[in-house]
């Protein structure tokens, strides 16, 4: 029962740190490699935020969601929009945003180490609380239930409502979409502002259980590729099943085999995935 209650809330953590990759690759097509860094930033907010004026990580949640979603909505309007607009096609599209992007996360990493160049950690939320006889810390419980939210408010943004429906129509043929009237740059924006607010938030969330510095955004941005390919280029409901498969593998090789063993287990997952069923878990084979 450790290992599933564990494995859950770890999962839940890695739902997090994928589901704004998975909007931003799966419909504005760019592969983020800054996604990562988007996490350390912020989380070195909550981090700011909370040991100069005491504010509390889950209101920091509500003053950096807006931010955050301007500041991406940014990058993509002036950064990542002439490369949409000049390539041919998607292939190198996603060629010309994984250099744009990897060059932008090492710009993120200089922004962090100015501000602040060592590890920074707080308590919030440390104490001890007991779910089914497994004990856990009630930081990671409220992300975990965080993250069940976030991942509900998504899906029934995208299945009932206009701008969902479109963000959906572009993720599945933006050629298309583009003949029914839809605006493929703003859907696009849209959808890349949205992702980066919500690995913002994330990011708020994790830093209360996990001491960070500017270099482990790279882990993040690995393990979030790993769980959109995965569970399928685009769907959220295969993003959320594949992080929680993760967490649990990942949870079960560290208690019963060895800690250091966890991240070839997460790899291994991924090739096996990669081999049998390259178009993930929900997504549809290429046609």
């Amino acid at each position: 029962m450790d290992i599933l209650i564990s494995g859950l809330l770890l999962g839940g953590t890695y739902v997090l740190i994928a589901m704004g990759l998975n909007l931003q690759y799966g419909v504005a097509r760019i592969m983020n490699l800054a996604n990562g860094e988007m996490i350390v930033l912020g989380a070195l907010a909550s981090f700011w935020v909370f040991t100069t004026a005491s504010v509390s990580p889950i209101f920091t949640v509500v003053l950096i969601f807006p931010v955050a979603l301007l500041g991406n909505w940014l990058v993509y309007r002036y950064l990542l929009i002439p490369l949409v607009r000049r390539a041919k096609n998607q292939g190198q599209l996603e060629v010309d945003s994984i250099l744009a992007t990897f060059g932008m996360s090492f710009i993120l990493v200089g922004i962090v180490v100015s501000i602040n160049g060592e590890y920074f950690t707080y308590s919030f939320l440390a104490s001890p609380f007991e779910v089914l006889g497994s004990t856990v810390a009630l930081n990671r419980l409220v992300a975990f239930v965080f993250a069940v939210v976030i991942a509900l408010v998504l899906y029934l943004w995208l299945n009932r409502s206009r701008a969902g429906m479109a963000v959906r129509a572009v993720s599945v043929n933006s050629a298309s979409a583009r003949l029914v009237g839809i605006n493929v740059e703003k859907v696009s924006a849209l959808a890349f502002a949205i992702g980066g607010a919500v690995t913002a938030v994330a990011g708020v969330l994790i830093s209360t259980f996990i001491t960070l510095d500017a270099s482990v955004g790279v882990m993040f941005t690995m393990k979030a590729l790993i769980i959109v390919i995965m569970g399928g280029v685009g769907d959220i409901r295969g993003a959320i099943i594949a992080a929680l498969i993760l967490g649990l593998v990942e949870t079960a090789v560290a208690t019963l085999i060895d800690p250091g063993l966890t991240l070839a287990a997460a790899y291994l997952i991924f090739l096996l995935v990669l081999l049998f069923r390259p178009q993930g878990l929900f997504g549809k084979p290429q046609t």
